[in-house]
């Protein structure tokens, strides 16, 4: 039991920081909050991402990038162009390694108003950092499972981060159902996106790539979304008028 709370803490946790922070703050501004809020969400998604932590300034660049191109050759990880989502991640992580830690410039359209805090990015970004968290979630395992075969899990939490985008860029362009004309290949892979906390609605997030709800119709959920209006509700975001 304490290895599967665990797992399930690390997904969702990780998760909800990749859609709610990296995603729909730092690379489409769906709402406004303060500098401590900011360095907050900032700080536990290095937290919660852990060993896989993603640059929130290369991730807003990519995805920038990825809506602008979307399913053309020059997007960053449409599945459309390799053979298996392992190729596809190989070059989504070659390009990622650009703009994090090569510190390439991108194209002026994707330049800018991101978030940023050197700081946490120079740490994050030890070698040694990265095997503290792998060492850390070992010794959970080691210390809690009850099988051998649990110990097949630690992968996922080593590559948390990597593991949420590949099943994203991969699925959501490849299979489901489409609502809406996006001359691209998304996909609503789900209806009630309880795995990837709404990410897999891809064709409604293309259509309206500001909207902080990826549901569009009355069957659709995303599980997102309500903390969202909840955190506005408390003054902790201020959610923009679409």
């Amino acid at each position: 039991m304490p290895i599967l709370f665990f797992f399930l803490a690390h997904w969702f946790l990780s998760l909800f920081c990749q859609t709610f922070f990296l995603h729909r703050y730092g690379s489409h501004k769906m709402f406004q909050m303060n500098k401590f809020w900011e360095r907050f969400f900032y700080f536990f998604t290095f937290l919660s991402q852990g060993a896989s932590f993603l640059n929130p300034r290369a991730y807003a660049i990519m995805h920038r990038m990825h809506h602008a191109y979307s399913d053309t050759e020059k997007d960053p990880h449409s599945p459309h162009f390799f053979k298996d989502v392992w190729q596809m991640t190989l070059r989504t992580k070659d390009i990622y390694l650009n703009y994090a830690k090569h510190q390439i410039e991108p194209e002026p359209a994707f330049r800018g108003n991101y978030p940023e805090w050197k700081v946490v990015d120079k740490v994050s970004d030890f070698w040694w950092v990265r095997i503290l968290f792998g060492v850390a979630y070992f010794l959970f395992y080691f210390y809690f499972a009850t099988a051998w075969w649990q110990y097949a899990l630690l992968p996922i939490h080593f590559f948390m981060g990597p593991v949420h985008g590949a099943i994203v860029n991969w699925c959501g362009h490849k299979y489901g159902y489409s609502n809406f004309s996006n001359d691209d290949h998304s996909k609503n892979s789900i209806p009630f996106d309880f795995l990837l906390m709404g990410e897999l609605m891809q064709n409604n997030h293309h259509k309206s790539p500001n909207s902080p709800n990826f549901a569009k119709k009355w069957f659709e959920f995303d599980p997102t979304y309500p903390i969202m209006r909840c955190f506005h509700a408390l003054g902790i975001i201020h959610l923009k008028k679409t």
